[in-house]
């Protein structure tokens, strides 16, 4: 196992750590991660509260997925103790998202010392219904602060 695959998000992915409470919010589960690639895969359920007055899934709450998305594949490349931290997202609407099941993907764009660039998209019925570019800022673990208790 590499010394990345001993970080706590693959803790997390092997079941040895919880998941953080907003995947449980967002009805969250990683279906598939390649380190190698980049690549990052989840499906969210998009639950009757997350509703805006027209009946579609609330903007913020795709904003909160596809941030959940671009900081996962991130995740998967950091060393234990390291943490990362979303610096800027910029979010792209296609089309109104309907309650119930999405597809998420993620990409890692580019990752240096400090700084990853990610970008996820929302599928639902097989059509994109939201993009979105990441900056994250990568925290050495010597800088990292621990973890909040879930």
């Amino acid at each position: 196992m590499s010394d990345v695959q001993q970080g706590w998000f693959w803790a997390m992915h092997r079941g040895e750590a919880p998941q953080p409470p907003v995947a449980h919010l967002l009805g969250q589960t990683i279906t598939r991660v390649d380190p190698v690639a980049g690549e990052l895969d989840a499906d969210y359920v998009a639950a009757p509260a997350f509703a805006n007055p027209a009946g579609h899934v609330q903007g913020g709450m795709l904003g909160a997925m596809l941030d959940a998305l671009t900081a996962s594949v991130v995740d998967a490349t950091l060393r234990p103790g390291e943490r990362v931290a979303s610096l800027n997202l910029n979010i792209a609407f296609l089309r109104p998202a309907g309650l119930g099941a999405l597809q998420g993907k993620a990409r890692l764009a580019r990752r240096g010392r400090n700084v990853a660039n990610a970008e996820a998209q929302l599928l639902q019925g097989g059509k994109v219904v939201a993009t979105a570019t990441a900056v994250c800022m990568l925290v050495a673990a010597h800088n990292a602060a621990p973890a909040a208790p879930p």
